[in-house]
């Protein structure tokens, strides 16, 4: 599987993942540290939107923090993660504000919307990346009630609060190893 961020037909991020099973409707997938993807940097004043609109070319990336398992539904407009470090201990869990989830075969293509939610290990939440959810509207990736949506897509899974899992103690076969980079990677 292939969980991709697309912007104006052209992929920003994209990371090959495990397919782990089904959750509450949820799609299941999990990516590991090694795995080899595409991805918008940062620069150094922290910032990546105004290269992330530009249409240049995503870079290699190698995924090296964190176990991270997702659920996510077609349609949906977030997924909903369990994190871990190296080590398996438990870091807490991430929703990511996104798009809705289009699936064609094993590519899983959405549009990130910067604004997230963290949640620590104790259940603690706190938005995260409000900044550059600002900066979308000042760029014109999303409108103004565009964003007013995406904060209450974020206040109604506060709302559910669907951490934890159930998938806590969950990990991966063995035999696991990151998964390659398809070559159709970005094609749209």
């Amino acid at each position: 599987m292939l969980l991709r961020s697309i912007y104006r037909d052209a992929v920003r991020l994209c990371w090959p993942h495990h397919y782990v099973g089904e959750w509450d409707g949820r799609h299941g997938m999990y990516v590991q540290p090694g795995a080899r993807g595409k991805l918008v940097k940062r620069a150094l004043d922290g910032g990546y939107l105004e290269f992330w609109i530009s249409g240049r070319p995503s870079f290699d990336w190698t995924w090296e923090g964190a176990h991270v398992l997702r659920f996510m539904r077609p349609g949906e407009r977030h997924t909903v993660e369990v994190w871990w470090d190296r080590d398996w201990q438990l870091t807490g869990w991430y929703v990511n504000l996104q798009a809705p989830l289009v699936v064609r075969g094993s590519f899983f293509d959405t549009t990130d919307h910067a604004l997230d939610i963290a949640v620590d290990a104790r259940g603690r939440w706190a938005w995260k990346d409000e900044d550059d959810l600002e900066q979308m509207v000042e760029l014109g990736v999303l409108s103004a009630a565009e964003a007013e949506e995406v904060r209450a897509e974020g206040d109604r899974v506060i709302a559910e609060r669907p951490w934890p899992t159930g998938w806590e103690s969950w990990r991966p076969p063995e035999e696991w190893r990151p998964l390659p980079l398809p070559e159709d990677w970005h094609v749209v």
